[in-house]
């Protein structure tokens, strides 16, 4: 099920697309109009980010960010007690 909903007047084209069973995994099929429109290709990666609401988010994949988020939840982790008692 992949479609295309009218806008209203001023609202951006929405696209509607299904979470697909794909072997032993859900993945989501992008028609080729979505993925030219968003300069997508196969390979791409993303990081899903969850908003609030039940509304998803994906970002392009970013080694360096990637690294640098690992690193801060260490921080975070080892130095615990620390940040909690300079958060009072």
């Amino acid at each position: 099920m992949n479609e295309t909903v009218a806008p209203l007047e001023g609202e951006a084209v929405t696209d509607i697309v299904q979470l697909r069973k794909i072997g032993n995994s859900v993945g989501i099929i992008l028609p080729k109009e979505i993925l030219a429109r968003f300069g997508l290709a196969e390979g791409d990666k993303f990081t899903v980010v969850r908003q609030p609401d039940r509304e998803v988010k994906l970002v392009p994949y970013d080694d360096v960010h990637a690294r640098a988020m690992a690193f801060a939840r260490r921080a975070f982790k080892d130095y615990a007690e620390t940040f909690r008692e300079l958060a009072k």
